[in-house]
């Protein structure tokens, strides 16, 4: 078999094969590979019209039809399926050569991957792809890791099939070293929850305090999304509202258990924030908001708890309150994002991949699921100011969120005055008043912490850690 194929995929599930055909599509060459050959040859028959393929019906002719250096994207399930495909494939290369994961990989696995296959002088990519199956054929943002060697070789391509933003720049750069990419594509997936949770609770307060119908609720998103909410999420969400049942003639909304599902992605963004000691409370609140929703034993043993009850709007005040959900959407909105690009940037400090958060805001402008407007003024803010410390401190986005807080403030009160669960509204605002307070009560927990433990203190008024003799005349001694 001749080396004529510019990049292969091994794996071809829907987002292998989609992505194999994007490939095709935008000119290239593409060997492409799958454990059962009938997968392989029915792509071929079905859309090889679309480009050039090379059928490979073994490792060995998969990795000979590539040209050097070889690329090749396993597009496998995460975790030992991809393992097992690297012990595959990794004898059969050389030197220069670059395995690509696009899947979800857990970043530090792809750290060992990375490590393990650059000993044998391998070069592995891990490579974040959101978009879905339409992105991955049309065109995803894509957020690769790996050395700059690699991207050198990768970059090319991954350029030419990714999305495009409204100015023409490809949704795709070099994200850092080794596992940046999957946990730039970790953290994405932590906002993503957070987006559409956001979006939830909106919607509920909409039909239950506003009284308004899945229909009104679809045209007011459809409003929100010609102004500054303007989003893919956002977008959809209008679309799912405003559809209707079939068999039954219900607003759609209404015939779907109430039981969100979720793949782990948002559980690790929480996970590894703890380990950071980042607060990404709305990120959070939204992963935990789907574990709720899914204890139906839970639920149905508390649905006889006592509540107040609070009647929906009169219709003349219903209006007024949606546009201060829209503020309370905006604010939090927000927050989530803030929370998200701290984590990135305290990963960034920790594992030593000096990640441009400017850079990651600009290949989510396109293609990925929080595709959104707003995405090219956070791109702004970070690259105006490289150091900032937080979306808050930037001139702009605290104007906004200053602009809003009265009326978020009002729909929390709302929301509780109601009984309408709305965690990741409540943690958001509560993480910006974290922030602005001048005094958190963290005071008296470090006290409380130093008389159980010893665990020691710092004062406001001198340097040194210090620590109370509880017990006695309760006098203080400085311990280093």
């Amino acid at each position: 078999m001749s080396s004529t194929a510019q990049i292969g995929v091994t794996g071809l599930a829907v987002m292998g094969s989609n992505l194999a055909r994007n490939f095709a599509r935008n000119g290239f060459t593409v060997a492409v590979h799958n454990r059962t050959s009938a997968k392989t040859e029915a792509l071929v028959e079905e859309f090889g019209h679309e480009g050039a393929f090379v059928a490979a019906g073994s490792a060995k002719e998969f990795v000979d039809a590539l040209e050097r250096p070889r690329r090749l994207i396993i597009m496998v399930k995460a975790g030992e399926p991809t393992d097992a495909v690297i012990r595959e494939f990794a004898p059969l290369l050389e030197q220069g050569d670059v395995i690509i994961d696009g899947g979800n990989a857990h970043f530090e696995d792809t750290r060992r991957r990375e490590r393990e296959l650059r000993e044998q002088g391998i070069h592995f990519v891990g490579v974040g792809i959101s978009g879905g199956e339409e992105g991955a054929l049309l065109g995803p943002s894509i957020m690769p890791g790996g050395s700059e060697e690699s991207y050198a070789s990768l970059g090319p391509l991954l350029e030419k099939i990714a999305a495009k933003a409204a100015d023409g720049t490809p949704c795709t750069s070099h994200v850092g070293p080794d596992g940046a990419g999957h946990f730039v594509k970790m953290v994405h997936n932590g906002i993503e929850y957070a987006d559409m949770q956001l979006i939830a609770e909106a919607y509920h307060l909409l039909r239950e305090v506003a009284g308004y119908s899945p229909a009104r609720i679809a045209e007011t998103f459809r409003t929100w999304n010609r102004g500054r909410l303007d989003s893919y999420l956002i977008e959809i969400t209008a679309e799912v509202l405003a559809h209707t049942d079939a068999a039954t003639g219900r607003p759609y909304v209404d015939i779907v258990a109430d039981a969100a599902e979720q793949k782990g992605t948002g559980r690790w963004t929480v996970q590894i924030a703890l380990d950071l000691g980042v607060p990404v409370s709305g990120i959070a609140e939204a992963v935990f908001a789907r574990a709720v929703s899914g204890h139906a034993g839970l639920r149905t043993a508390a649905r006889g708890l006592a509540g107040p009850s609070a009647a929906a709007l009169p219709a003349e005040e219903a209006d007024a309150f949606a546009a201060r959900v829209e503020q309370a959407l905006y604010a939090s909105k927000i927050v989530s994002y803030t929370q998200g690009f701290h984590q990135i940037q305290a990963g960034s400090q920790e594992y030593g991949w000096d990640i441009d958060l400017g850079a990651v805001a600009s290949l989510w402008r396109g293609g990925c699921i929080i595709r959104a407007a707003f995405l090219d003024r956070i791109r702004a803010a970070y690259d105006a100011q490289p150091g900032l410390p937080s979306l808050l401190a930037d001139a702009g986005f605290a104007g906004e969120i200053g602009a809003a807080q009265d009326d978020w403030r009002t729909v929390v009160t709302a929301a509780v005055g109601h009984g309408i669960p709305v965690p990741a509204f409540a943690a958001s605002l509560a993480y910006y008043d974290a922030l602005r307070a001048e005094r958190l009560p963290a005071a008296l927990t470090q006290g409380q912490r130093d008389f159980f433990g010893a665990h020691t203190y710092r004062r406001t008024d001198r340097e040194g850690s210090f620590h109370t003799l509880w017990s006695g005349d309760r006098s203080e001694v400085r311990t280093a």
